[in-house]
């Protein structure tokens, strides 16, 4: 067989190719069919309103539009880093991320495994409960009960919950919403409460997938509950558990509007405003209308979140545990 012929049964039948091409689209097309819907939403809603990324590099004209707005490459960008509002609510973004990171993160992995070791099933039902409720309040009505339970006493009533319960003890009343130092940790302690049922919903459902055979096998060996815990529910919820970790982190330079947006004020604004009431101010709430200004932001902060997520991702993949992709 000569070099020519050999190179020519190499080369791949492109219409056996094409006929198994469309053979599978009609063997399968039901799928398609089911999955084109959701693909159309994202594609006009999700990616369709990107166009508007270059407003981040154009000095923006409302009556030439967003196409025709005279192009001004990185200045938006300088006038960012040169603004000190905007580092004030980048810093207050970030240690605030960090703290959900540490206690909210860590609080929902521990209160998922102590509701599995809840025995009594009325009990941990009734305690289930408790924790998802929060979950399926708006932030506006959240923030609301944060508010009444926190309330300063005034000349005609008490105060919250919490201040009656301070002046009880023999203490001094706390105008908790309006204290800077105390802020950040109304916030963190609020989101613990409204969102922790949502990550146990999946941290249980990751243990339910655990063979019960290894909890029998390891009791047969003598290992007690702590011990089957460590070994056994907690190795085998790590991939949830990393899995969230790496969601969370994607959001480190972004924050919850809704949530800060409702319980901040004035008197706070030098830790607890973040980068999106701040954007907000300065595009649509206040009277402001830097789009650029806000665009450039939003690119910059979300691009710096999908770089943590690719270079978590590629840690997560060096222990041994699958990623995000």
């Amino acid at each position: 067989m000569t070099v020519r012929q050999a190179g020519a049964v190499r080369q791949p039948d492109l219409r056996k190719q094409k006929t198994g091409f469309v053979a599978y689209i009609r063997k399968y097309w039901f799928l398609y069919m089911l999955v084109l819907p959701g693909f159309v939403f994202m594609a006009v809603f999700d990616y369709g309103p990107m166009y508007g990324i270059q407003l981040a590099f154009k000095k923006y004209s409302p009556k030439a539009g967003v196409w025709a707005s005279q192009w001004i490459g990185l200045d938006n960008f300088r006038r960012m880093v040169g603004d000190p509002s905007f580092i004030r609510a980048f810093k207050n973004t970030i240690i605030i991320n960090i703290y959900h990171l540490i206690f909210g993160f860590s609080f929902n992995v521990f209160l998922a495994l102590m509701l599995n070791e809840l025995k009594l099933r009325k009990y941990k039902s009734v305690m289930q409960t408790c924790v998802y409720l929060p979950y399926f309040l708006s932030w506006v009505i959240f923030s609301g009960l944060v508010q009444v339970f926190l309330e300063s006493p005034g000349t005609a009533d008490s105060g919250g919950l919490v201040n009656q319960l301070i002046a009880m003890a023999g203490g001094e009343p706390i105008d908790f919403l309006k204290r800077p130092e105390l802020f950040r940790g109304i916030l963190v302690i609020s989101n613990i409460i409204k969102s922790s049922g949502y990550s146990t919903i999946v941290y249980l459902a990751a243990i339910a997938g655990i063979d019960p055979a290894l909890y029998e096998s390891a009791a047969i060996d003598g290992a007690n509950r702590r011990d089957a815990l460590i070994h056994i529910t907690f190795p085998r919820i790590l991939p949830s558990v990393v899995i969230m970790l790496i969601l969370q982190l994607s959001g480190l330079f972004l924050s919850n509007f809704d949530q800060v947006y409702n319980l901040y004020n004035n008197y706070v604004l030098s830790t607890g405003d973040v980068l999106s009431t701040y954007i907000y101010r300065i595009s649509l709430g206040g009277g402001g209308t830097d789009f650029e200004l806000s665009t450039a932001m939003n690119l910059i902060m979300n691009v710096m979140g999908l770089i943590v997520v690719g270079i978590t991702n590629r840690y997560v993949s060096r222990l041994d545990v699958q990623g995000i992709f």
